[in-house]
Protein backbone atom coordinates (compact mmCIF):
# COMPACT_ATOMS: atom_id res chain seq x y z
CA UNK A 1 0.00 0.00 0.00
CA UNK A 2 1.12 3.49 -1.02
CA UNK A 3 2.53 5.79 2.14
CA UNK A 4 0.60 8.91 2.19
CA UNK A 5 2.96 11.94 2.78
CA UNK A 6 1.97 14.75 4.89
CA UNK A 7 3.95 18.18 5.83
CA UNK A 8 3.42 20.29 8.40
CA UNK A 9 5.50 23.39 10.43
CA UNK A 10 8.14 21.84 12.23
CA UNK A 11 8.26 25.17 14.26
CA UNK A 12 6.03 28.30 14.92
CA UNK A 13 2.61 28.75 15.81
CA UNK A 14 0.77 25.75 14.16
CA UNK A 15 2.84 23.22 14.98
CA UNK A 16 1.75 22.26 18.09
CA UNK A 17 -2.38 22.28 16.99
CA UNK A 18 -0.90 19.99 13.68
CA UNK A 19 0.76 17.64 16.00
CA UNK A 20 -2.72 17.29 18.44
CA UNK A 21 -4.69 16.98 15.55
CA UNK A 22 -3.19 14.01 13.99
CA UNK A 23 -2.47 12.34 17.38
CA UNK A 24 -6.09 13.49 17.95
CA UNK A 25 -7.42 11.39 15.33
CA UNK A 26 -6.17 8.58 16.51
CA UNK A 27 -2.35 8.16 14.59
CA UNK A 28 0.39 7.25 16.60
CA UNK A 29 4.17 8.45 15.45
CA UNK A 30 7.07 9.67 18.14
CA UNK A 31 10.35 11.44 17.62
CA UNK A 32 8.66 14.69 15.45
CA UNK A 33 10.66 17.21 17.84
CA UNK A 34 14.01 15.59 16.47
CA UNK A 35 13.30 14.40 13.42
CA UNK A 36 12.19 15.47 9.96
CA UNK A 37 10.50 12.77 8.94
CA UNK A 38 8.05 10.65 11.54
CA UNK A 39 6.39 7.49 10.24
CA UNK A 40 2.56 6.59 11.61
CA UNK A 41 3.01 3.62 12.84
CA UNK A 42 -0.88 2.42 12.76
CA UNK A 43 -1.95 4.32 9.08
CA UNK A 44 0.23 4.47 5.83
CA UNK A 45 1.05 7.77 6.90
CA UNK A 46 4.42 10.05 7.03
CA UNK A 47 4.97 12.88 8.49
CA UNK A 48 7.17 15.69 6.93
CA UNK A 49 8.46 18.42 9.10
CA UNK A 50 9.33 21.73 7.38
CA UNK A 51 9.29 25.31 7.04
CA UNK A 52 5.71 26.67 6.95
CA UNK A 53 6.94 28.39 3.21
CA UNK A 54 8.26 24.93 1.83
CA UNK A 55 4.87 23.41 2.85
CA UNK A 56 2.54 24.32 -0.35
CA UNK A 57 5.17 24.37 -2.68
CA UNK A 58 5.66 20.59 -1.27
CA UNK A 59 2.50 19.87 -1.75
CA UNK A 60 2.29 21.81 -5.45
CA UNK A 61 4.88 19.60 -6.83
CA UNK A 62 3.69 16.17 -5.25
CA UNK A 63 7.24 16.11 -2.64
CA UNK A 64 4.47 15.94 -0.06
CA UNK A 65 0.59 14.51 -0.89
CA UNK A 66 -1.00 16.87 1.92
CA UNK A 67 0.16 19.65 4.13
CA UNK A 68 -1.27 21.56 6.95
CA UNK A 69 -0.54 25.25 6.68
CA UNK A 70 -1.88 28.99 7.17
CA UNK A 71 -4.06 30.51 4.44
CA UNK A 72 -1.82 32.93 4.70
CA UNK A 73 0.93 31.23 3.92
CA UNK A 74 -0.77 29.78 0.66
CA UNK A 75 -1.72 33.03 -0.93
CA UNK A 76 1.61 34.54 -0.66
CA UNK A 77 3.06 31.53 -2.02
CA UNK A 78 1.18 31.72 -5.36
CA UNK A 79 0.50 28.14 -5.39
CA UNK A 80 -1.86 25.90 -7.20
CA UNK A 81 -3.28 23.58 -5.06
CA UNK A 82 -6.83 21.81 -3.33
CA UNK A 83 -8.33 23.57 0.16
CA UNK A 84 -9.57 19.78 1.61
CA UNK A 85 -10.33 21.24 5.01
CA UNK A 86 -10.47 24.54 6.81
CA UNK A 87 -9.11 23.32 10.17
CA UNK A 88 -10.59 25.88 12.71
CA UNK A 89 -7.20 27.18 14.40
CA UNK A 90 -4.13 29.72 13.90
CA UNK A 91 -6.80 32.36 12.72
CA UNK A 92 -5.19 35.92 12.55
CA UNK A 93 -5.59 38.79 10.43
CA UNK A 94 -3.34 40.33 7.88
CA UNK A 95 -3.37 43.88 8.19
CA UNK A 96 -1.88 47.45 7.49
CA UNK A 97 -0.73 49.06 10.53
CA UNK A 98 1.03 52.65 11.38
CA UNK A 99 2.37 54.58 13.47
CA UNK A 100 0.16 55.94 16.14
CA UNK A 101 1.33 59.81 15.22
CA UNK A 102 0.84 59.22 11.63
CA UNK A 103 -0.43 61.58 9.39
CA UNK A 104 -2.05 58.92 6.93
CA UNK A 105 -5.86 58.57 7.16
CA UNK A 106 -7.01 57.01 3.59
CA UNK A 107 -5.97 54.26 2.05
CA UNK A 108 -4.78 56.94 -0.96
CA UNK A 109 -2.80 58.12 1.66
CA UNK A 110 -0.09 55.16 0.99
CA UNK A 111 0.50 56.32 -2.10
CA UNK A 112 4.30 57.00 -2.33
CA UNK A 113 4.48 55.65 0.79
CA UNK A 114 6.87 52.83 2.36
CA UNK A 115 5.19 49.77 3.61
CA UNK A 116 7.45 47.12 5.40
CA UNK A 117 5.85 43.40 4.96
CA UNK A 118 7.22 39.64 4.82
CA UNK A 119 3.85 39.94 2.51
CA UNK A 120 4.86 41.45 -0.50
CA UNK A 121 2.60 39.68 -2.77
CA UNK A 122 -0.25 39.76 -0.94
CA UNK A 123 0.38 43.43 -0.25
CA UNK A 124 1.15 43.65 -3.99
CA UNK A 125 -2.36 42.37 -5.24
CA UNK A 126 -3.89 44.43 -2.72
CA UNK A 127 -2.38 47.84 -3.24
CA UNK A 128 -3.22 46.82 -6.85
CA UNK A 129 -6.87 46.29 -6.62
CA UNK A 130 -7.36 49.88 -4.82
CA UNK A 131 -5.11 51.56 -7.56
CA UNK A 132 -2.49 52.56 -5.26
CA UNK A 133 1.55 52.47 -5.50
CA UNK A 134 3.20 52.02 -2.68
CA UNK A 135 7.41 51.14 -2.07
CA UNK A 136 6.91 47.84 -0.59
CA UNK A 137 10.05 46.62 1.49
CA UNK A 138 10.52 43.48 1.90
CA UNK A 139 11.80 42.21 5.77
CA UNK A 140 12.01 38.90 6.93
CA UNK A 141 11.99 39.57 10.47
CA UNK A 142 10.50 41.90 12.96
CA UNK A 143 8.55 43.84 10.62
CA UNK A 144 6.65 46.05 13.22
CA UNK A 145 10.03 47.57 14.11
CA UNK A 146 10.94 49.08 10.75
CA UNK A 147 8.62 52.50 10.97
CA UNK A 148 10.43 53.57 14.52
CA UNK A 149 13.63 53.15 12.67
CA UNK A 150 12.61 54.99 9.58
CA UNK A 151 12.71 52.99 7.00
CA UNK A 152 8.60 52.43 6.51
CA UNK A 153 5.56 54.65 7.17
CA UNK A 154 3.42 51.71 7.76
CA UNK A 155 3.59 47.89 7.98
CA UNK A 156 1.56 44.49 6.62
CA UNK A 157 1.70 41.94 8.91
CA UNK A 158 -0.18 39.17 10.97
CA UNK A 159 -2.22 40.35 13.75
CA UNK A 160 -3.84 38.06 16.65
CA UNK A 161 -3.83 40.06 19.64
CA UNK A 162 -2.53 43.23 18.45
CA UNK A 163 -0.02 43.34 21.48
CA UNK A 164 3.11 43.50 19.37
CA UNK A 165 1.47 46.47 17.23
CA UNK A 166 0.92 48.11 20.56
CA UNK A 167 3.87 47.66 22.57
CA UNK A 168 5.82 49.18 19.19
CA UNK A 169 3.31 52.35 19.31
CA UNK A 170 1.86 51.12 16.10
CA UNK A 171 -2.02 51.05 15.22
CA UNK A 172 -3.91 48.79 12.86
CA UNK A 173 -5.19 50.57 9.73
CA UNK A 174 -7.14 48.07 7.73
CA UNK A 175 -7.67 44.43 7.05
CA UNK A 176 -6.61 42.65 4.24
CA UNK A 177 -6.81 39.19 5.05
CA UNK A 178 -8.24 36.92 7.17
CA UNK A 179 -6.39 33.13 8.08
CA UNK A 180 -6.82 29.77 9.38
CA UNK A 181 -4.99 26.66 9.52
CA UNK A 182 -5.99 24.60 6.04
CA UNK A 183 -5.28 21.08 5.03
CA UNK A 184 -4.67 21.08 1.54
CA UNK A 185 -4.09 18.18 -1.11
CA UNK A 186 -2.32 17.92 -4.97
CA UNK A 187 -5.06 18.92 -7.60
CA UNK A 188 -6.54 15.85 -8.49
CA UNK A 189 -5.50 13.77 -5.71
CA UNK A 190 -8.51 14.85 -4.07
CA UNK A 191 -10.19 11.55 -3.82
CA UNK A 192 -7.50 9.61 -2.92
CA UNK A 193 -9.02 7.18 -0.36
CA UNK A 194 -6.32 7.38 1.75
CA UNK A 195 -6.78 10.95 1.77
CA UNK A 196 -10.53 10.63 1.84
CA UNK A 197 -10.57 8.28 5.21
CA UNK A 198 -7.63 11.40 6.83
CA UNK A 199 -10.06 13.65 6.26
CA UNK A 200 -13.26 11.81 7.38
CA UNK A 201 -10.76 11.68 11.14
CA UNK A 202 -10.21 15.13 11.06
CA UNK A 203 -13.92 16.08 10.57
CA UNK A 204 -14.83 13.61 13.32
CA UNK A 205 -12.28 15.09 15.83
CA UNK A 206 -13.71 18.66 14.83
CA UNK A 207 -17.58 17.57 15.23
CA UNK A 208 -16.19 16.64 18.49
CA UNK A 209 -14.67 19.77 19.08
CA UNK A 210 -17.66 22.17 18.61
CA UNK A 211 -20.20 19.91 20.78
CA UNK A 212 -20.96 18.78 24.26
CA UNK A 213 -22.64 15.77 25.11
CA UNK A 214 -25.46 16.34 27.71
CA UNK A 215 -26.89 14.10 29.91
CA UNK A 216 -29.86 15.33 32.18
CA UNK A 217 -33.16 14.20 34.01
CA UNK A 218 -36.86 15.76 33.19
CA UNK A 219 -40.59 15.26 34.03
CA UNK A 220 -41.99 13.83 31.12
CA UNK A 221 -44.34 16.86 30.84
CA UNK A 222 -41.77 19.33 29.93
CA UNK A 223 -39.95 16.44 27.52
CA UNK A 224 -41.08 17.79 24.19
CA UNK A 225 -40.09 21.39 24.90
CA UNK A 226 -36.62 20.08 26.00
CA UNK A 227 -36.28 18.07 22.96
CA UNK A 228 -37.05 21.23 21.05
CA UNK A 229 -33.53 22.26 22.39
CA UNK A 230 -31.27 19.74 21.80
CA UNK A 231 -31.82 17.72 18.30
CA UNK A 232 -28.61 15.85 18.77
CA UNK A 233 -26.87 14.13 16.09
CA UNK A 234 -29.79 12.27 14.73
CA UNK A 235 -32.16 12.68 17.73
CA UNK A 236 -31.83 12.18 21.27
CA UNK A 237 -32.27 9.47 23.67
CA UNK A 238 -35.26 9.08 26.38
CA UNK A 239 -35.02 6.62 29.18
CA UNK A 240 -36.98 6.54 31.50
CA UNK A 241 -36.47 6.75 35.49
CA UNK A 242 -37.00 4.73 38.16
CA UNK A 243 -39.42 7.71 39.71
CA UNK A 244 -42.71 8.31 37.77
CA UNK A 245 -43.32 10.43 35.14
CA UNK A 246 -39.31 10.85 34.95
CA UNK A 247 -36.88 10.52 31.98
CA UNK A 248 -33.45 10.88 31.35
CA UNK A 249 -32.45 12.72 28.09
CA UNK A 250 -29.00 11.99 26.14
CA UNK A 251 -28.01 14.00 23.36
CA UNK A 252 -25.25 16.39 22.22
CA UNK A 253 -25.08 20.20 22.72
CA UNK A 254 -23.06 23.20 20.51
CA UNK A 255 -20.22 24.43 22.45
CA UNK A 256 -20.89 28.07 21.08
CA UNK A 257 -24.83 27.61 22.54
CA UNK A 258 -23.55 25.68 25.77
CA UNK A 259 -24.39 28.31 28.59
CA UNK A 260 -27.16 29.86 26.98
CA UNK A 261 -28.78 25.77 26.18
CA UNK A 262 -27.69 25.03 29.83
CA UNK A 263 -29.55 27.89 31.35
CA UNK A 264 -32.80 27.65 29.40
CA UNK A 265 -33.18 23.67 30.32
CA UNK A 266 -32.77 24.39 33.88
CA UNK A 267 -35.51 26.97 33.79
CA UNK A 268 -37.70 23.73 32.26
CA UNK A 269 -37.00 21.77 35.62
CA UNK A 270 -34.32 19.62 33.91
CA UNK A 271 -32.14 18.32 37.23
CA UNK A 272 -28.80 16.75 37.30
CA UNK A 273 -27.18 18.05 34.26
CA UNK A 274 -24.22 16.62 33.46
CA UNK A 275 -21.73 17.87 30.55
CA UNK A 276 -18.89 15.64 29.35
CA UNK A 277 -16.36 16.36 26.26
CA UNK A 278 -16.52 14.60 22.93
CA UNK A 279 -13.58 12.91 21.28
CA UNK A 280 -15.18 12.43 17.95
CA UNK A 281 -18.40 12.43 15.99
CA UNK A 282 -18.63 10.03 12.95
CA UNK A 283 -21.23 10.44 10.73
Amino acid sequence: MKTLKIAIQKSGRLNEKSVQLLKNCGLNFENYKSSLISQVSNFPLEILFLRDDDIPEYVQDGIADIGLVGENVIAETEVDVAYLQRLGFGKCDLKIAIPNNSTIQTLQDFEGKAIATSYPNILGKYLAQNNITADIKMISGSVEISPGLGLSDAIFDIVSTGGTLRSNGLKPFCDVMASEAILIGRKGEENNHLIVELIQRIQSVLRAKETKYVVLNVEKTNLDKVLQMLPGVKSPSVLPLSETGWVAVHSVIQERDFWDKINELKSLGAQGIVVMPIEKIIL
